[in-house]
This record gives C-alpha cells, sequence and structure tokens, in this order.
C-alpha cells in the first residue's frame, strides 16, 4: 500500500543484529545524540494541543530515573531507547520530567492520528515493550523473576537451573470488513461508545487459519456465513499486545442473529449512508488510527 497503517512502517532501523552487544548498547545509550521514551502506565509523553507530538527525552535528561533502557533502534543515525517510569507516582510525575515541561502523558489512542506518523509509530512500539516487560516480571516456567537480555527484546529467568528466555509477543488478531453488494456489515460492542460501530474482529484460536477464524468470528457474532475472504493489510496495535489481520469477506447469507455475548447491536449499511454527515452522539466510526477505520474508508472509496 502506498500509504501504511498508523503505527507501521516505522522508519526505523531495528538493529536486532547488535541487541546482544552489551559494549554496543552502552555506547549508544551514552551517544549525546540518545533519546529516550518515556511510559506510564501504558501512557506516553506528549506536547502540544491540537498538534500533539511526541517527547523524546536526550538519554542524559533521564539518568535519574531508574529502570532497564529497553533499545528499539536507530531513526536516522539518533539511537531511541524506551523507559517504563509506571513505579513514580502520579504527583512525583512533574519533578521527575522537568525537562518535558508542558507535557503531559496521554492515552496515545486518543492523539495518534493527529501525530507525525514516524512519531506515532514510535510510541507504540514502546509502549509494546513497556506493556510486555511489566507483565512478565517472573518466569512463566519455573516462577522466578526474570531479567532483560538482548537490549530488552528478551526476559531471561534468573533460576540457573531454568534458564528460560522469554520474547515479545503479538496476539493474531481478524479483523475484516463483511460485504455484500453495495452493503457492510458493521457492529457495536459494548466496550465502544454508545454509537460507534465497527468492524467485527477476533482472536485466532490455535489449530485456525487467518481465512478460517474470520469466517468462524463473524458467524459466531452475527449468524452471517463468509465465502471468499481477501487479505488486505496487517496493523500493528499494542493496545495491548497485538497484530491486527485486516481483511475482506464476502456475505453468503446477509440475516442477522446477534450474539449478546458479544455485540449490542450489527446492521448493514450502504456506501452511501457511510459517506453521509451524521450526528456523532447517534452513528460514529472508529477512529482514523485505527485499521477498522482503514478498512471502511478504502470500501466506501472504492480503493479495493
Amino acid at each position: 500500500m502506498e500509504t501504511p497503517n498508523f503505527y507501521a512502517r516505522l522508519p526505523l532501523d531495528r538493529q536486532s543484529d547488535r541487541r546482544r552487544d552489551a559494549g554496543y548498547l552502552a555506547a549508544r545509550l551514552a551517544d549525546p545524540a540518545a533519546r529516550v521514551i518515556a511510559v506510564w502506565r501504558t501512557r506516553s509523553l506528549v506536547a502540544g494541543g491540537d498538534s500533539p507530538s511526541a517527547v523524546f527525552l536526550a538519554a542524559a535528561q533521564t539518568v535519574h530515573l531508574p529502570g532497564p533502557r529497553i533499545f528499539l533502534g536507530d531513526w536516522d543515525g539518533t539511537p531511541y531507547f524506551a523507559l517504563d517510569v509506571s513505579a513514580i507516582e502520579e504527583a512525583d510525575l512533574p519533578g521527575a520530567f522537568e525537562a518535558a515541561a508542558g507535557a503531559s502523558f496521554v492515552d496515545l489512542r486518543g492523539v495518534g492520528a493527529l501525530m507525525p506518523r514516524a512519531e506515532g509509530g514510535l510510541l507504540a512500539y514502546a509502549r509494546g515493550l513497556a506493556w510486555w516487560h511489566a507483565r512478565h516480571r517472573f518466569c512463566g516456567v519455573c516462577g522466578a523473576p526474570t531479567e532483560p537480555a538482548t537490549g530488552g527484546h528478551v526476559l531471561k529467568c534468573t533460576n540457573a537451573g531454568c534458564a528460560a528466555e522469554h520474547f515479545p509477543r503479538s496476539d493474531p488478531a481478524t479483523i475484516m470488513l463483511i460485504v455484500s453488494g453495495d452493503r457492510c456489515l458493521l457492529g457495536r460492542s459494548g466496550r465502544f461508545h454508545v454509537a460507534m460501530y465497527s468492524t467485527l474482529a477476533g482472536f485466532v484460536e490455535p489449530g485456525e487459519s487467518l481465512e478460517d477464524c474470520v469466517r468462524r468470528e463473524v458467524f459466531e457474532e452475527t449468524g452471517v456465513r463468509v465465502g471468499a475472504v481477501r487479505y488486505h493489510s496487517s496493523q500493528p496495535w499494542p493496545f495491548p499486545a497485538s497484530i491486527m489481520l485486516g481483511f475482506y469477506g464476502e456475505a453468503l447469507t446477509t440475516e442477522l442473529t446477534v450474539d449478546p455475548e458479544e455485540l449490542v447491536d450489527a446492521m448493514w449499511v450502504t456506501r452511501d449512508f457511510l459517506r453521509m454527515t451524521h450526528d456523532p452522539e447517534k452513528f460514529r466510526l472508529p477512529r482514523a488510527d485505527s485499521i477498522a477505520r482503514r478498512l471502511i474508508d478504502d470500501w466506501v472509496e472504492g480503493r479495493v
């Protein structure tokens, strides 16, 4: 695709071949140009109002902050590291981040679509790794504490008798716009804003192909049978730890039987309906940074 999804196609050299070189990583962190991306309780450090931008702190400005620096890679020769500062109490944040006066920790989902794409992608990358670190402090094999290795991309069990290595995970989820002629199928989850309708989605189960997941999820949630399934694109979605795999599906049936445990409502809508201006308190689409919105917009505008 000419235009990537939000948070995808980072202009970053991840240098995965250098992550095991502790000397190299130390030198990159000591580089005066090195920058640190702080993450506080899944929130990202952002400045600006209507035109938000990421705040990248000079590594030297963060030496007083505890925690492992996770090496993300180089962007235009500048090394970037992620740092989880969730241990800092909210009342102490202004003092800890005097170098970022005027900035605040915000939910990336609320500002991602308004930011330069490369910046938003870096914040999403840092958020995803910080989340993984926070939830894998102990070995899933023996229960001993883990410690970062390989630039923070591995958490290694500290029990010498186990020494298991744990790697960051992304949970695969299919997300699909189901189409029948000039209509598409949208659903509203109880987790959504009261007026928001989106594509259907669901996690891939063990032993299941992506296409089968699309068909199963759609049938389970709406009773609609799906035939042909066609891939569109993917999107890293660290909210908290998914890789969204986008598809279009051709409906074989159109009668709706909504599963109330999955959806509050589902409906077929036309392209013309989606092109209309609606009262956002009565009908709205997903945020612009989501692959759900991309699937809908590309279909409405005939780009698929």
